[in-house]
């Protein structure tokens, strides 16, 4: 299957970069390029961009996608938490901006065997980067009833969390769970009736967790904010695009504890404390898809992009 991903927000985070013809840029999940495309598209002869992702899927059809622009672009199997070792193994220092577009996409949901979709009958796997040996499978079948409640719930957000990891601990003592099908009728059943008909598919938060659990996903982008920052040159900027409300959060304040870190408390006349300010937010309130993104392409719904300029 061919890796097809729409890039949700792309004008948007696009110009958000402010990009400069000569400047270094960096899509830490680079997925098919299509962030990428439009940067390369706006350099100069001298400007680069370093493109990492750690789905070998992504990593080919970027390549393809990409290849016209030649040595401008640099295309790296990791994780953005590893950028500044990437960059550090490239020679280069500083960048001039970063973007990060957080959602799984479209063609690791749409590959049924990648075992990301609740709507594909297929072996229980999620990994984003498949040299990984842990899969879903694994949470599913090896975590105790108090963890999976703690992932359905704090990564879900799902109210039936303990009904769900219940019923899921229930099933697995007959038999081992191996597919999504399995998995999504094990929810179905766990959450009563009247609540599924009207809260979207009763098995999309569970994956969810599992999902980000298992890539371990809020981790990753709470441990990597400070240092993307430290990464820019003066003003260079940060543009994130988040799918959901965890997501968002960490990035928003992240994003505020590097425009004011001062600590001292608000009474005093002076800061003591020495924090200074690394730089400013530049959406008070996110990016949302316009109306007609959200017609075209409905995976952008819950889509945001919060943009950080480097002092």
């Amino acid at each position: 299957m061919e890796f097809k991903h729409r890039s949700v927000l792309l004008e948007e985070t696009v110009n958000g970069l402010n990009i400069k013809p000569d400047g270094i840029y960096v899509d830490g999940t680079l997925g098919g390029g299509g962030h990428a495309y439009e940067i390369c598209r706006r350099l100069g002869n001298k400007g680069s961009i370093v493109g990492i992702d750690q789905d070998e899927a992504a990593i080919e059809a970027a390549g393809i996608r990409l290849k016209d622009f030649g040595e401008k672009v640099t295309i790296v199997r990791s994780n953005y938490c590893e950028m500044k070792s990437v960059l550090q193994g490239l020679g280069i220092d500083k960048v001039d901006g970063i973007v990060l577009d957080l959602g799984v996409s479209s063609y690791q949901l749409d590959t049924a065997e990648r075992g990301f979709s609740y709507r594909e009958d297929a072996p229980l796997d999620m990994r984003m980067d498949r040299r990984q040996t842990m899969t879903a499978r694994d949470i599913v079948n090896d975590y105790s009833e108090k963890d999976l409640y703690r992932v359905i719930r704090d990564y879900g957000e799902d109210k039936f969390a303990k009904n769900i990891a219940k019923h899921i601990v229930i099933e697995r003592e007959k038999r081992s769970i191996e597919t999504t099908g399995q998995l999504t009728e094990i929810i179905r059943g766990a959450i009563p009736m009247k609540f599924q008909k009207k809260s979207g598919h009763p098995a999309k938060r569970t994956f969810q967790a599992i999902r980000i659990e298992l890539n371990r996903e809020l981790d990753v982008l709470k441990n990597s904010l400070d240092e993307m920052i430290d990464l820019l040159n003066p003003g260079g900027r940060l543009c994130i695009i988040t799918f959901h409300s965890l997501e968002d959060r960490i990035v928003k304040s992240a994003f505020k504890k590097n425009e004011d870190p001062c600590t001292c408390p608000k009474d005093f006349p002076v800061c003591v404390c020495g924090k200074v300010s690394k730089g400013s937010i530049l959406t008070r309130k996110p990016i949302l898809p316009s109306e007609e993104e959200l017609e075209e392409n409905s995976r952008s719904k819950s889509a945001k992009l919060r943009i950080f300029e480097r002092k």
